[in-house]
């Protein structure tokens, strides 16, 4: 059985590789499909997607409007998503919020009020937008996300591809297990 190359940082709540020597294998370009995005989220039973439309998650608009299981509710501004999906948590749904990573940003209040104050397991989809795994972007928002999310405390799992999948899982137990928000970034290979 091959062991995970991560393991939580049980002190910071981080995930961190086991070993600095670990290289990664380049993954094969298999693009993220919406359809199994949605798929998942039923499987761990979300009731509804709070968002605000971007162009990393925007893929994913006509497979969540075509599910009957799902509510979509959208949002003016990233910072009511983090109170609406309060609001919902509350009256015993199970939502899921996604937005930007400049969202995330500009939610930094709510996050912190609604979301870690009031120890809510709640996941966050999170459009990795300026994300590459080919070295310096120019984008601040993909330089600062990661550093964001480890100020606040929270995990995050990196979504690439398809495969990468069963890490939307990992995130909905972690965020069960702890009552605490975690976050999944999704990089950049979509398809509807």
């Amino acid at each position: 059985m091959l062991k995970s190359p991560l393991r939580l940082n049980a002190t910071t709540r981080h995930i961190i590789p086991l070993s600095n020597q670990i290289l990664l294998k380049e993954p094969k370009n298999v693009a993220i499909s919406a359809t199994d995005v949605v798929r998942v989220l039923r499987q761990q039973g979300i009731t509804h997607i709070v968002w605000l439309p971007d162009s990393e998650t925007n893929f994913m608009f006509s497979a969540m409007v075509a599910d009957p299981e799902i509510d979509l509710v959208p949002v003016c501004r990233e910072a009511e998503s983090m109170a609406i999906a309060a609001g919902l948590w509350i009256g015993g749904k199970h939502p899921v919020v996604m937005i930007q990573n400049t969202g995330v940003f500009e939610s930094g209040d709510s996050i912190r009020s609604m979301s870690l104050d009031l120890g809510m397991p709640l996941v966050m989809l999170i459009g990795y937008r300026g994300w590459t795994r080919h070295g310096e972007t120019p984008d601040s928002a993909a330089r600062f996300i990661e550093p964001v999310l480890h100020a606040f405390g929270i995990p995050y799992y990196l979504v690439e591809s398809s495969p990468d999948l069963t890490r939307l899982g990992y995130a909905f137990n972690q965020a069960r297990t702890e009552n605490h928000p975690v976050a999944v970034l999704f990089g950049e290979h979509f398809e509807a």
